[in-house]
C-alpha cells in the first residue's frame, strides 16, 4: 500500500519537529508515504522533493500564492502518482488532513486516476460556534457537504464528530472511523515534575493552568473575565497561561484593561509541559469549540482537576462526573465552577483522580498499537 497525503503543514520540512516525526512513523506503516504539502514560494525548500525517512518524500507546492495551492497540489499530487509505478499493480490511497482546501485536493486526484480518497476531520466543523466564527468557516463548512459523501471514508478524532456526521450528512456508521489523536497518557501519569509552578510563582496560593494558541476559538478573553470575578475574592489565585498567537496583543489590553497584571502570567509554549500540569491546582479550557482537545487528555493523565466549556472528548472522556463542565460562552457558570473548586479541595481530589481513571481506562496502550490502529484505519479501503 501506497499513501499520498495532502498536508498544510509546514513543519515537516524541519528536522527535529514532532511533525516529521510523525510521518516517518505513519511511513514505517506502508510501503511509500507522499506527502505534499500547501508551500509558498517566498518560503519555499529548494529542493522538488526532501526525503525524510528511506520510504517518506515531503513536496512542497512552491505556490505564488494562497490561491494557487489547490491547482498546485493536483498537478504535483498526480505528478507523483503518474510517475511511481503502475496504478495497475499498486494500491494506492490519498488522505487529506481536512473537509475542505486539502480534501478537495485528495478528492480530484482520486476521481482522475479512479483511486480512493480518505478526509480527517480534526475540528468539530459541525458545532454551530464554529460556524458562527467567521465567513470562511462557512464556506469551509459547504465544501465539507460536498466532499464527505464522496469520500471512501473518514476518520474523525471524537465520537461528538462521527455522532454529527451520522446524523447531519447520513453517512453509514461504518464508513466513519474515531481515532483520536494519540496521547501517552501512562507516560504522563508517571513523569516526576522537573518544575513546580508554586516555585516559579510563589505570590500565588492557588494556581490555574491554561495551555493553548491564542486565538479566536480558544476564547481565552472568556477565561480572563470570568478570572476578573474570582480574584475579587480570592486575590492571591493566580492564571498561568501557555502558548502563543495572533491574539497575544488584544489579551494584554485585556488584562491591562481589567487590571488584571498582577493575578495574570502570559508564559509563551513550555517542552515540559507535564510540569506544568502536575503542579497546577487546576486546568482551565474555555474554547467554542474543539475536534478533541489533547490538553483535556493530557491534564487528567497527569492528575490536574479540570474546569472547561462543554467541547471535544467532553462528554465521551471527560463527564460532569470527573471535571467541572460549562456551556460554551457561559461566563457566569466558568467563574461559578471555578470559584467552587478553588473552595473545595476534597472535590478537587475527587474530580483529579476520576479523570485520571477515565484516561488510564480507555487509552490505546502503547505507540505501537496506537499505529497498528492508523494503519488499519488506510487499511480497510482494500478490503
Amino acid at each position: 500500500m501506497k499513501i499520498l497525503m495532502i498536508s498544510t503543514d509546514r513543519k515537516i520540512f524541519e528536522d527535529g519537529r514532532g511533525a516529521r516525526s510523525r510521518m516517518i512513523e505513519y511511513g514505517a506503516l506502508v510501503r511509500e508515504l507522499h506527502i505534499v504539502v500547501f508551500v509558498a514560494k517566498e518560503i519555499k525548500n529548494k529542493n522538488w522533493k526532501l526525503e525524510i525517512a528511506n520510504n517518506v518524500w515531503a513536496y512542497p507546492t512552491n505556490s505564488k500564492s494562497k490561491w494557487h495551492y489547490v491547482g498546485d497540489a493536483i498537478r504535483l499530487g498526480k505528478q507523483i502518482i503518474r510517475g511511481n509505478h503502475s496504478l495497475e499493480t499498486e494500491r494506492w490511497l490519498v488522505t487529506a488532513q481536512d473537509p475542505s482546501a486539502t480534501g478537495l485536493v485528495a478528492w480530484r486526484i482520486a476521481q482522475t486516476l479512479k483511486l480512493p480518497f480518505q478526509l480527517q476531520v480534526h475540528t468539530d466543523i459541525f458545532s454551530p460556534h464554529f460556524v458562527e466564527h467567521s465567513v470562511f468557516n462557512k464556506l469551509l463548512v459547504r465544501i465539507a457537504r460536498f466532499l464527505l459523501p464522496r469520500a471512501a471514508g473518514v476518520r474523525v478524532v471524537s465520537e461528538r464528530i462521527r455522532r454529527a456526521l451520522v446524523a447531519k450528512y447520513r453517512l453509514p456508521s461504518t464508513k466513519v472511523s474515531v481515532l483520536p489523536i494519540f496521547v501517552n497518557v501512562r507516560e504522563i501519569e508517571k513523569a516526576e515534575p522537573k518544575v513546580n509552578l508554586h516555585v516559579l510563582y510563589p505570590q500565588f496560593n492557588f494556581i490555574i493552568l491554561m495551555a493553548s494558541r491564542w486565538e479566536r476559538e480558544k476564547n481565552i478573553p472568556l477565561a480572563l473575565l470570568a478570572f476578573k470575578d474570582i480574584i475579587r475574592t480570592h486575590p492571591r489565585v493566580g492564571l498561568v497561561i501557555l502558548g502563543d498567537g495572533s491574539e497575544k496583543h488584544m489579551l494584554g489590553q485585556i488584562v491591562s484593561n481589567n487590571g488584571l497584571h498582577g493575578n495574570v502570567v502570559f508564559a509563551g509554549w513550555s517542552d515540559d509541559i507535564v510540569s506544568y500540569y502536575k503542579t497546577a491546582d487546576l486546568f482551565l479550557l474555555t474554547s467554542d469549540y474543539e475536534g478533541y482537545g489533547m490538553t483535556l487528555i493530557e491534564a487528567a493523565a497527569a492528575g490536574c482537576p479540570i474546569v472547561t466549556t462543554d467541547v471535544g472528548a467532553v462528554g465521551e472522556i471527560i463527564t460532569k462526573d470527573n471535571a467541572l463542565v460549562c456551556p460554551v460562552g457561559d461566563k457566569e457558570c466558568l467563574a461559578k465552577q471555578i470559584r467552587l473548586a478553588i473552595e473545595n479541595k476534597g472535590m478537587r481530589e475527587r474530580l483529579a483522580r476520576n479523570a485520571r481513571e477515565a484516561v488510564l481506562r480507555v487509552a490505546p496502550g502503547t505507540k505501537e498499537q496506537y499505529l497498528e490502529q492508523y494503519k488499519k484505519c488506510w487499511e480497510q479501503y482494500f478490503s
